[in-house]
């Protein structure tokens, strides 16, 4: 009995598909727990997704939400929490517990003018997706206004310019349903990064691979986002209308989320080497997922340095997000992991 041609063209299209979603994924990849510093200590703390630093007033703000599956299947619970590093206690204070919205925080951005922050939250709810505002003053935070738009379609990281503008990215083109299936295994470049000028909403780029973390390089005028399906990190510079000038990719060879920057100006990243396995454990259908750590130097579009400063197998960290330097500290969240890591960096 002999293959049709035709049939066996398309098995062959099969497998290679198969094979290229297993590659592209870092499925084969082994994970080793290797980290060279020192865990300072565990934070009982459920999905704190994303953290962001003020290292001028030593405190970090930190967004999580006890996630049961990643994307939601309902509302989900959340708050932002408030965790003063001076004194290195790293007593963690709940800044939403009265906050009477339905909220599930996931990116954040906080921008400080005068003594007082302006502070953004990307927010999930069963009846769609919102910005939320505030202000923080020392420990006091008081919610200002509530953003919705069209343009929200699954909205993931914001990074504020100003009081009033910001981009925020949008992981896939598609919320639901078959065309973000095929978006996501078929590894499609349509998700993208929306541009807020105080008024209106539009585009700022496109063709992106599952837009997530995005911040901006005050001191160079640059703009990061990182593209996790494609295992980069994506350069803009920002024109004047808000749109973003593509300038580079950075290769890096895991899955990229959250970026966050040390004062010398290196992005740290955390990160998914495993996506396959990531989704299998957002969807609680796997205990542990592997993490990874990366510091960038970025210097020009053909001069940059990726370097893995920690990798874990799951078994003492699933699901790494963010790494947020205080000094010669990294403050690490995760997607839904029960506890958040305070590690020492080794130099």
């Amino acid at each position: 009995m002999t293959i049709k041609k035709p049939i066996f063209l398309l098995l062959l299209v099969l497998i290679g598909f198969v094979l290229y979603t297993f590659i592209s994924t870092g499925f084969f990849r082994t994970v080793e727990n290797r980290f060279e510093g020192e865990v300072i200590k565990e934070i009982a703390l459920k999905g704190a997704e994303d953290i962001t630093v003020s290292v001028e007033d030593s405190f970090a703000l930190i967004s999580a939400t006890a996630r049961l599956e990643f994307p939601p299947v309902g509302q989900e619970h959340g708050g932002l929490y408030f965790m003063e590093l001076k004194s290195g206690d790293f007593v963690v204070k709940h800044l939403t517990a009265d906050f009477s919205l339905p909220f599930a925080p996931h990116g954040i951005s906080m921008l400080k003018t005068d003594s007082t922050y302006t502070v953004a939250v990307v927010n999930h709810t069963e009846d769609g997706h919102t910005i939320e505002f505030f202000s923080l003053y020392e420990e006091e935070l008081t919610h200002i206004r509530t953003q919705k738009s069209t343009s929200l379609i699954s909205p993931n990281d914001i990074v504020l310019l100003d009081a009033e503008r910001f981009y925020v990215t949008n992981d896939h083109g598609y919320e639901h349903g078959v065309g973000r299936l095929v978006e996501e295994y078929g590894n499609l470049a349509i998700s993208n990064v929306v541009y807020f000028d105080g008024q209106d909403y539009s585009e700022a780029a496109g063709g992106i691979s599952f837009a997530n973390g995005i911040n901006i390089d005050r001191e160079r005028n640059l703009v990061f986002v990182a593209s996790p399906r494609r295992f980069l990190v994506k350069v803009y510079e920002p024109n004047d209308d808000g749109t973003l000038a593509f300038i580079a990719d950075i290769p890096c060879g895991t899955g990229v989320d959250n970026i966050e920057f040390d004062q010398e100006g290196n992005l740290w990243i955390g990160c998914h080497p495993n996506l396959l396995r990531f989704t299998a454990y957002a969807k609680s259908k796997k205990e542990t997922t592997p993490s990874e750590l990366l510091r960038i130097t970025y210097r020009s579009k053909s001069d940059f340095s990726v370097e893995s400063v920690y990798t874990n197998d799951g078994s003492a960290l699933s699901g790494s997000t963010v790494a947020a330097p205080f000094g010669d500290l990294l403050l690490v969240g995760t997607v839904k992991d029960d506890k958040m890591l305070i590690l020492e960096i080794a130099e």
